[in-house]
């Protein structure tokens, strides 16, 4: 399976770090309190899109092909 895209809407980002708590691999939180996409394919997909649902300001999309 290719690597998901995921983008992280740094306008829109406050910093909550629950994509952190629920993908640790793929996310980061950098400076300025802004969640960073470090490895898409860092964690397993289903937790990616956990931490896309969890984002509490909508943030964070995750594309795949399939």
């Amino acid at each position: 399976m290719p690597n998901p895209r995921v983008v992280v809407d740094e306008d829109v980002c406050m910093g909550t770090a629950s994509c952190v708590a629920l993908a640790p691999s793929t996310f980061r939180v950098g400076d300025g309190y802004v969640a960073l996409v470090v490895d898409p394919a860092g964690d397993p997909l289903a937790d990616v899109l956990e931490a896309e649902e969890a984002c509490p300001t909508e943030a964070i999309t995750v594309e795949t092909d399939g």
